[in-house]
């Protein structure tokens, strides 16, 4: 291979390489038109999840994480324990059905979705050790999120491993709420 036909490689080879670096920008999180930031060491406005309604007095809500509610630099990471990514969510959903006119005892159903944190050094465990580790985390959850609801109101619910999840958080919740106290509709101008 001659030098010329060896540069043209390498610099074709430099330039896939440059647009693909430049595009993950595109796929990384970008804030919802009209989001406000919060000031620093002051809690976020609660924003509503990422897609929710209400149809028929049942409100219906999905991407419920352990950050929403928080402002940038009051975000927990993936590598902070498990219970506070799960207290933070509860108290997120807990925030978000209220602001919908619903209760934490309203909940009809309940899609519960955990991850192991994520580290560079060490391999994620398969298996036994995988399951063990989920195990792990489920009961943790279950102590946590038993809390959030009167003796014998809590949903129903489905929980479910996954490798990622969005933003920087180790659960997400989605699910439904039968709304009691639907908020007032805002005054005309």
């Amino acid at each position: 291979m001659d030098t010329k036909t060896r540069r043209g490689f390498f610099g074709k080879i430099a330039g896939v390489v440059a647009v693909l670096a430049s595009g993950t920008r595109l796929f990384a999180q970008q804030p919802s038109p009209g989001a406000t930031q919060a000031a620093p060491g002051v809690d976020a406005p609660p924003r509503p999840p990422r897609s929710s309604h209400t149809h028929n007095s049942v409100y219906y809500f999905s991407g419920t994480g352990s950050n929403d509610g928080y402002g940038k630099d009051d975000h927990i990471l993936v590598t902070d324990p498990f219970e506070k990514h799960v207290t933070r969510t509860m108290d997120a959903l807990k925030r978000n059905v209220e602001r919908a006119g619903s209760n934490m005892d309203s909940l009809i159903h309940l899609d519960v979705f955990i991850c192991l944190p994520p580290a560079d050094a060490t391999l994620m465990p398969v298996g036994k050790a995988g399951s063990d580790a989920h195990k792990a985390q489920y009961d943790a959850l279950n102590k946590i999120y038993r809390t959030y609801f009167s003796e014998g109101k809590a949903p129903s619910r489905a929980c479910m491993a996954v490798e990622w999840i969005p933003g920087d958080s180790l659960i997400e919740i989605t699910g439904s709420a039968l709304v009691v106290n639907p908020p007032a509709a805002p005054a005309e101008k």
